[in-house]
């Protein structure tokens, strides 16, 4: 096992403490799941300019779909853990390092989930609350390291557009995919890829993500909920 794939599964392993968490402590559990779906629904709001323009529309999507929400990934990340040790043997040194920047955003969002989950607990998710709770577990650098980590699989979803060869051998991974019961993170990759190459170019989709986020970080974390409420409210 390389090094980089054995920080893939300790990603995986962090993830999967924080499933096991959520499932003893079923109020944590819950309050979990209804701070994804309103950070899925501010995603949304945040960019609905771009999900409601032709070339943006997909990725606008995919980041709400694949990266941000309430949606059970426990099997896809099960099938990642089986795939590591050939993910890391036979795939490019890019994919694999998308592969772990994917691994590592996912274990911190769970992280960050959980601790402003606790925070919340008895709480409605409301923006207040969800404000509040934010300023309460006072990470400003894991915020930004999550912008950065999701910037850095959008790019390198972008890069991969423009290798055909590449595209080429994951549509060839399909039927083995399948046999081997790995379909979900088959479609999930194919997805991505074929995502940002309807596109025609990412870097006005990522530099609108970046510099949203990142001014909407600012604001938080500086105390200025006033500002920070507008991504929040209907």
């Amino acid at each position: 096992m390389s090094e980089v794939g054995a920080q893939i599964l300790d990603c995986l392993a962090r993830v999967e403490r924080q499933r096991q968490r959520r499932a003893v402590e079923a109020a944590l559990g819950d309050t979990t799941q209804r701070l994804k779906a309103f950070q899925q629904e501010r995603f949304r709001r945040a960019y609905g300019d771009l999900l409601a323009t032709p070339r943006y529309t997909h990725a606008a999507r995919f980041f709400l779909e694949e990266l941000y929400g309430p949606a059970d990934f426990s099997r896809r990340d099960a099938q990642f853990q089986r795939i590591v040790r050939p993910l890391v043997r036979l795939f490019p040194c890019e994919v694999v390092d998308t592969v772990h920047a994917l691994a590592q955003l996912h274990a911190l969002s769970e992280e960050l989930d959980s601790a402003m989950a606790e925070r919340l607990l008895g709480s409605g998710v409301q923006a207040p609350d969800y404000i509040a709770a934010w300023q309460a577990v006072g990470q400003p650098e894991a915020r930004q390291r999550q912008i950065e980590l999701t910037l850095a699989v959008g790019r390198a979803l972008d890069v991969y557009t423009r290798k055909p060869l590449l595209r080429h051998s994951l549509r060839l991974m399909r039927g083995p995919a399948q046999l081997a019961g790995l379909h979900e993170l088959q479609d999930f990759l194919e997805c991505g890829f074929d995502t940002f190459r309807a596109m025609r170019g990412a870097q006005e989709f990522l530099g609108t993500v970046q510099g949203r986020e990142q001014d909407w970080a600012q604001r938080l974390f500086a105390g200025d909920p006033e500002g920070a409420l507008p991504q929040l409210m209907a």
